[in-house]
């Protein structure tokens, strides 16, 4: 069995949206975005004490881009990862792993706007380097889907693969702060992965806790 342990609207709902695509069994332990990831039971599971955290074959992982490419290889048969030798297995790792690189200034945004929960805290400064550094995450995805190949709906040639998962589950965290205005292919791009049921199946239920009440958070100029 396949456990997820899981935070809504974090890095944990690219390894959900994957494991709904690759059509396995799993079951979901969804957590709070609180003080109890840094409780010793969880601990044992994720030192960091954050999510995700997988248990497979009694064993743990607690990377997210470690467990999207561990279950690609672990099942091939959904075509969603790239083995060595393919077209698309450079592209494949590097924009699989680029959608952690947006999460990380999707997480000082986060920790900006939601966690410093007094003004005297944030940084107006932080708030727009950081609101700046994923508009040019989105010129590079931009950029990426407007090159003139055969099937650019997604981001590499050969089609749908984990990499959309990947920087499609990060876009929707960062459209919290950084609208698409601007990018045409790249919000065309990320409309038909909304459509896709293995990614509204990952998004949060009606009653699951939320880390971003709001649906747009606009810039604070302190």
């Amino acid at each position: 069995m396949i456990t997820l342990h899981h935070v809504p609207q974090s890095r944990s709902m690219r390894v959900l949206w994957l494991l709904h695509e690759l059509g396995v069994e799993f079951r979901v332990v969804e957590r709070a975005f609180d003080k109890s990831l840094r409780a010793p039971e969880f601990l044992s599971l994720s030192p960091a004490g954050r999510v995700p955290a997988l248990e497979i074959d009694g064993e743990r992982m607690f990377e997210s881009g470690a467990m999207m490419e561990y279950l690609c290889e672990r099942f091939p048969e959904a075509g969603l990862g790239r083995v060595p030798g393919d077209m698309d297995r450079m592209g494949w790792l590097v924009w699989l792993h680029f959608g952690e690189t947006i999460s990380q200034h999707v997480a000082a945004l986060t920790q900006q706007h939601i966690v410093l929960y007094e003004d005297a805290m944030r940084s107006p400064i932080v708030m727009q380097l950081e609101a700046a550094r994923i508009a040019k995450c989105y010129r590079a995805i931009e950029a990426r889907l407007s090159t003139p190949v055969e099937n650019r709906d997604y981001l590499l040639t050969g089609g749908f693969s984990a990499c959309d998962i990947a920087v499609g589950q990060a876009v929707y965290m960062a459209r919290h702060f950084v609208r698409l205005d601007g990018f045409p292919e790249t919000e065309k791009w990320y409309d038909r992965l909304g459509e896709r049921p293995g990614f509204q199946a990952s998004l949060p239920g009606p009653q699951s806790a939320r880390v971003y009440e709001q649906t747009f958070y606009e810039p604070w100029t302190g």
